[in-house]
């Protein structure tokens, strides 16, 4: 073996069965899958059940005001597809318009931020398509939870407290649904959504008279993208209201960019790397810098780019910094001339181009790639205040003055017996990106703050336009054949917490919970995609655990070193199918004490 040896022991066994697979970021999540698959549903009704009570059991980290990606295979067609559940800015959401509110970023959290809400119409199009249950039966978990309550988690609880100054200031309704009694909620005390709940039981409701299963489910997409749902947020939105930047403004978006928007699949992008197929979203995603970074690493040896010695660590980060340098150059919703020039960034040519240009010593520049007939887009610089704190945050940062928090993300992973294979990565509309809208009982998402108000980005805000958004799920297959799903929450670390499970999985041997568990590190050497956009140039965030010696040397080689403790990092979850056995996989992340992947 030319990796550094896995652990003899792991916090979790890696699960193994032949029936039914799921890892989700919540435990309740999980079950919910699970006791889907029991019943006899398929992954993917599996996927959309567990997807729906995330919404609830998880409202720091992601609602139905947000937005999600996932790539999946089916059982009939092995071939790699994106389900797109990101919606596009709204019509109004103009630069100038921006401009003229006085803002020269998108703000982190309030209305503005606001794209068009896609995860609840990609769900249910993942339904409709790929499952085979009733819409009903799907959403009566999510449906219980939110109306008899939960037990809240502590970080729920915590997420609240931060913003509690905010909510009773400037949010009061987000004060009235999350601190009823003038408090934040205790860890294990019962929360309840009942707006929510009446919410999913109106979209059941609105199918009650169609005649068959699909058209249930058209119903129901029909009274959220076109109805009731629509027509609540254009109607709350007109009120100004406290954004990040700490001024008020009235949001954009209505109820015809909703009915715009509908929920759709793309192909995936893929590249070879050691003989697998890693399939990713397009590069209207961060996904592709994955694919980027792996087409650089294809040209060392296994033992040059092993995560556990320095010099692999050391090697990775690098292709890293390369890889995200060119994200925000060249990646985007563009066409013509802003459209990314995918070909030529996956390619083995340009991929060598880039490999020569990591060195001994770690680099403290902003690097893209020089493209015959394109201009690289310089983003703004600027540089974090708190180098160590910036560098520590592990989630997708909405950040108001009235009090700073941290959002991150879901994700979701099912395989089952017959062979479908899903991972979908669903955040956005966390409970404190935006006022909660009282008839419905979530807030928007601020997914929009990814985009520069700069005509000449590639990720400019432009109505219409999807922003650049940082979900990005993966699948694995070998020889055509579905292999892996996995994903992580993270924002700008998704990939980077993504492509060290592959390495020490296709590379190094490791099996699902030893790559999981195994010492994370990430790089911040690039601008955030979240406001309020800093960078840290030079630093890589490392959990303690990857050894004295190793943190130490990457000092030596010019890194500016963060520790984030022993188990901070990750957040990664995967299901794995043995097309030659049979049998099903699961892993889940331990950190935090909050992911659980179960099965039989």
């Amino acid at each position: 073996m030319t990796f550094v040896p896995p652990p003899a022991m792991t916090s979790r066994p890696t699960l193994a069965g032949t029936f039914g697979m799921a890892a989700t970021t919540h435990w309740t999540a999980s079950a919910t899958a699970q006791a889907v698959l029991e019943r006899g549903g398929n992954a993917f009704d599996a996927a959309v059940a567990a997807g729906f009570v995330l919404h609830v059991v998880e409202p720091h980290l992601n609602g139905p005001g947000g937005d999600l990606t996932g790539v999946f295979t089916t059982a009939t067609d092995p071939t790699p597809q994106v389900l797109v559940g990101q919606g596009p800015a709204p019509e109004k959401a103009t630069i100038d318009h921006y401009r003229a509110e006085g803002l020269d970023l998108v703000p982190g959290a309030g209305a503005l931020g606001a794209a068009v809400p896609g995860a609840v119409d990609a769900w249910f199009v993942l339904l409709r398509d790929h499952g085979t249950w009733e819409l009903a039966d799907v959403l009566e978990f999510a449906i219980g939870y939110a109306r008899d309550g939960h037990p809240a988690l502590a970080r729920v609880c915590a997420t609240i407290a931060g913003v509690s100054e905010l909510f009773s200031e400037h949010w009061p309704t987000s004060a009235e649904l999350w601190t009823p009694e003038g408090r934040a909620p205790e860890a294990g005390e019962l929360v309840r959504l009942p707006a929510y709940a009446r919410v999913l039981q109106r979209l059941v409701a609105a199918g009650a008279d169609a005649p068959d299963r699909v058209a249930r489910i058209e119903a129901a997409r029909s009274a959220w993208r076109e109805g009731f749902v629509a027509e609540a947020v254009e109607e709350f939105v007109r009120t100004p209201h406290r954004h990040a930047s700490g001024t008020d403004h009235a949001g954009v978006i209505t109820a015809a960019d909703f009915a715009g928007f509908s929920a759709g699949y793309e192909p995936a992008v893929t590249v070879e790397f050691r003989g697998h197929t890693i399939a990713k979203t397009g590069f209207w995603g961060q996904g592709p810098a994955l694919l980027q970074t792996l087409a650089i690493l294809e040209g060392f040896t296994d033992a040059e780019i092993d995560p556990s010695t320095s010099a692999g660590a050391h090697r990775i980060v690098e292709a890293m910094k390369l890889a995200l340098a060119d994200r925000d150059a060249y990646y985007g919703d563009g066409e013509g001339t802003l459209a990314p020039p995918a070909e030529t960034l996956l390619s083995a040519e340009y991929a060598a181009e880039r490999r020569a240009l990591i060195g001994e010593t770690a680099s403290a520049e902003l690097r893209p790639g020089v493209l015959p007939g394109r201009t690289a887009y310089q983003p703004p610089l600027r540089v974090a205040y708190d180098v160590s704190a910036a560098g520590a945050a592990a989630g997708e940062p909405t950040v108001s003055r009235a009090g700073e928090t941290k959002g991150d993300t879901c994700h979701v992973d099912v395989v089952d017996r017959w062979g479908n294979l899903v991972s979908v990565t669903p955040s956005g509309g966390w409970l404190q990106s935006s006022p909660t809208i009282p008839e419905l009982g979530f807030c928007l998402g601020t997914r929009l703050q990814m985009t520069w108000l700069d005509e000449d980005s590639p990720s400019a805000l432009r109505p219409g336009r999807r922003p650049r958004t940082t979900l990005t799920p993966t699948l694995v297959l070998r020889d055509g054949v579905p292999l892996t799903a996995l994903g992580s929450p993270g924002g700008d670390q998704q990939d980077q917490w993504q492509l060290l499970y592959l390495l020490r999985t296709i590379v190094g041997g490791y099996t699902p919970q030893q790559a999981v568990d195994a010492p994370a590190f990430h790089t911040t050497s690039m601008p955030g995609s979240f406001w309020p956009r800093t960078w840290s140039p030079g630093e890589i965030v490392v959990e303690d655990r990857l050894g004295e010696d190793v943190i130490a040397e990457l000092t030596r080689r010019g890194h500016l070193v963060t520790r984030a403790g022993d188990w901070a990092l990750g957040r990664l979850s995967s299901v794995t199918r043995n097309p030659d056995t049979g049998v099903l996989t699961a892993a889940a992340n331990p950190r935090g004490m909050q992911g659980y992947a179960v099965g039989r």
